[in-house]
């Protein structure tokens, strides 16, 4: 942008019949001489019957009221009497007194009538400094911003039943939402809103019975699987939270970590683990997969064990008493408990209510709920992914 010329009023006037006659304003500007074009502003003041700006130094134009003694009785009754329509029109918008006006009426006001009168103007009406103005434009800008932002993170842990950590919502921010924040800023939200992920409980360790065949730990904690159905892991986990003791069988495909098989059952026997393992190979009808368990009493059975080798599966085992040998099913289920049972309040549930229960968490976990290890996405959706 060049330097701004103070032109003659003569020139302005001139500039002004050449644009009535039909002339571009590239021709008006070479042939008065004219280099910068947005000085140009001329003919709208001509329209808007300014024309005593034409005489005003440069940078004195949008200031209101200055330089009056060099306009006609006329043109002063206009200008005062276009003033006084503004601020008229200005103070309809606020009720009060100066010292009962708050920031977020002022900001609204100004932002309603900056297209129409300047904020100068607005602000010396309402009597505020328009550096004040500014100041609470962006104080307002980064409050509902952020109350915005408290409002989605909030939805996204409700949605979720309170189960996502920081970590968690920003991947759903970023993905579903397109917001890209630091996880500190979604950390301090959560904890000003108390919106933090329900902790677990210690879980208590359970040895069950006698061996009756026990075979090699062939698994040796590599929890990873290249392809569905190469590794799967079973566990049994006790459900105290009925009229009686329920027991839940899950066998997990470590491929996705999805949950392909369940039983729940009254009696921890050997048929539940065997229903169990039939639901899941009718399911997947697997050529060769690795098998692991812990050393349980319904896992060592001869019945379990015949099963598991009629069916083509390869069975492995823990070592006696090492939860960490299959640390990922426990894992399942100390969240499953924890986020199912142990957040709520305590109330009284019938068994079928407690098998509901854990039959919904099971398709929020297998069909809506991401994992960070999954590249954010929940287990059936990566298997579609990589299918």
């Amino acid at each position: 942008m060049g330097t701004r010329v103070h032109y003659p009023k003569e020139i302005k006037w001139k500039a002004i019949e050449m644009k009535q006659a039909g002339y571009t304003n590239r021709e008006i500007m070479e042939t008065l001489g004219i280099k910068n074009k947005t000085q140009m502003t001329w003919m709208r003041w001509y329209k808007h019957g300014e024309t005593h700006r034409f005489s005003q130094p440069v940078g004195k134009q949008y200031v209101w009221g200055k330089e009056a003694q060099e306009l006609n009785e006329m043109e002063q009754l206009k200008m005062q009497n276009r003033q006084l329509e503004a601020q008229l029109e200005i103070l309809k918008k606020v009720q009060g007194t100066r010292e009962e006006m708050v920031p977020e009426v002022v900001v609204q006001v100004v932002r309603e009538l900056k297209d129409r009168y300047p904020v100068a103007l607005i602000c010396s009406c309402l009597g505020i400094p328009r550096s004040t103005y500014y100041r609470w434009e962006k104080k307002w800008e980064e409050f509902m911003m952020e109350s915005e932002l408290e409002r989605l993170i909030q939805e996204i842990c409700v949605k979720n039943h309170y189960r996502y950590g920081h970590r968690k919502v920003r991947e759903v921010l970023r993905l579903k939402y397109g917001i890209k924040l630091n996880r500190k800023t979604v950390q301090k939200i959560m904890q000003k809103r108390n919106l933090q992920c329900r902790v677990k409980k210690k879980r208590q360790n359970w040895i069950n019975g006698e061996s009756k065949i026990i075979v090699p730990n062939r698994l040796n904690h590599d929890f990873t699987a290249s392809q569905p159905n190469e590794k799967w892991v079973t566990d049994i986990t006790y459900l105290p939270f009925g009229t009686s003791m329920l027991y839940l069988s899950t066998i997990m495909d470590l491929c996705n970590h999805e949950i392909i098989a369940y039983q729940i059952s009254d009696r921890q026997d050997v048929q539940l683990v065997l229903k169990t393992l039939e639901m899941a190979v009718k399911e997947r009808q697997p050529k060769q997969v690795l098998f692991h368990s812990d050393q349980g009493a319904v896992y060592t059975s001869y019945a379990f064990q015949h099963l598991a080798k009629e069916k083509g599966i390869t069975t492995s085992m823990s070592r006696k008493g090492n939860c960490h040998d299959h640390a990922v099913i426990e894992s399942f289920h100390s969240s499953l408990k924890a986020e199912t049972f142990y957040s709520q309040e305590k109330q009284h549930l019938t068994n079928s209510i407690v098998k509901q229960m854990v039959q919904n968490d099971i398709y929020y976990y297998n069909q809506i709920r991401i994992q960070a290890k999954l590249n954010y996405l929940s287990p059936i959706e990566f298997r579609k992914q990589a299918a």
